[in-house]
């Protein structure tokens, strides 16, 4: 038998190509986003797109599947260390309640246009938990709990693609329309925290309306991030008896690649890691410093896996998808920002 020695060898042997391909990536998207603006998640994406044929090297494809599930599931479980409980308890009930409901009932609206449309249930679900929750880490992080089919990876990168260009233009427009309709700092905050799906244009949102508006909206954006949790759990139990690619085979060196019908386990292990760090950030555990790095290094591991994501899938498959995902999309951003404007103009709420 192989010691344990000679099996981590064989299996970072497997998966270094790969890994190093999606890391050349990442680091070629952060680049371009650092020096010429732009979302580094879509730049990420679009160059993995074009170096779609890779996928087709033996020597590269397992480390590319290692860095599109393993190092995606670290990325999301290391989103806990930059949220405590006491941020969420400075929202308020009413606030609170509201991105609650504002998420629920936007997820529940995304698996009803995909009945509309006669789409797969799987879509409706991972376009809604994009829009309701984060974005592009939400629509990977559940994936990773769904059903791996071509449909489901094919369908994941468009809705990243969709939430990123979306949440782009919501961070231009969302600003302009709040100045022209006078809302409060308050308000405002609340409002672009609980729409807008990216963290990082939540924060720019918020910083063209004055630091108030800006320190306002990254609470409510971390606490909809903390929703990710719960979220992801729910949708895991719906599909744990559902034929899949065992989510745990990618962490144990023992492993074959090989499909099975065991069932999920009720909860994730990275979502354990998720809670687990959201408490021991709650009780002071973490130093600034090591949040950041957990931040930063999250950062970086969602890049990676989505590069992986973008090499394993072309512009054609992409194409077979059609207009609806697109409509559903956009169906899912109006109506969550037609609910928080009209609940925050309605009932003034604010934090306490």
């Amino acid at each position: 038998m192989k010691s344990t020695f000679q099996r981590w060898r064989a299996f970072i042997a497997k998966n270094l190509p790969g890994t190093l391909v999606c890391l050349v990536i990442a680091l070629a998207a952060t680049f371009v986003s650092e020096h010429y603006g732009g979302p580094q998640l879509l730049y990420a994406l679009l160059m993995g797109l074009a170096f779609h044929f890779l996928i087709a090297n033996p020597q590269v494809g397992p480390g590319i599947g290692f860095c599109g599930r393993t190092v995606l599931r670290f990325g999301v479980a290391l989103l806990g260390a930059r949220i405590t409980l006491s941020q969420v308890a400075k929202l308020g009930l009413s606030s609170a309640l509201l991105i609650v409901c504002a998420t629920g009932c936007t997820i529940v609206v995304g698996a009803l246009l995909a009945r509309w449309f006669k789409r797969p249930r799987d879509e409706g679900l991972l376009s809604g938990g994009a829009v309701a929750i984060c974005g592009a880490s939400a629509a990977l992080a559940v994936a990773s709990v769904l059903p791996q089919t071509k449909e489901n990876e094919r369908f994941t990168l468009l809705t990243v693609v969709g939430v990123t260009v979306l949440s782009t233009v919501a961070m231009v427009l969302y600003p302009f329309v709040l100045k022209v309709i006078g809302a409060t700092p308050e308000q405002s905050g609340i409002f672009l925290g609980g729409t807008i799906h990216d963290v990082a244009q939540v924060v720019a949102a918020g910083m063209m309306l004055g630091p108030e508006a800006g320190d306002t909206a990254t609470v409510v954006k971390l606490f909809r991030v903390m929703l990710l949790m719960p979220v992801v759990i729910v949708i895991s139990m719906l599909y744990r008896n559902h034929a899949n690619t065992d989510p745990e085979a990618q962490f144990d060196v023992n492993a074959d690649s090989k499909t099975t019908r065991d069932a999920v386990p009720l909860v994730p292990g990275f979502l354990l890691a998720f809670i687990v760090l959201v408490l021991l950030a709650s009780v002071g555990v973490f130093s600034p410093k090591i949040i950041q790095l957990a931040g930063d290094t999250s950062r970086w591991m969602l890049v990676t896996a989505i590069a992986a994501a973008g090499v394993k899938t072309s512009f054609e498959e992409l194409l077979k998808l059609g207009w609806q995902p697109v409509a559903m999309l956009l169906g899912e951003t109006v109506f969550i920002a037609v609910v928080v404007l009209t609940a925050v103009l309605g009932l003034g709420l604010g934090l306490h």
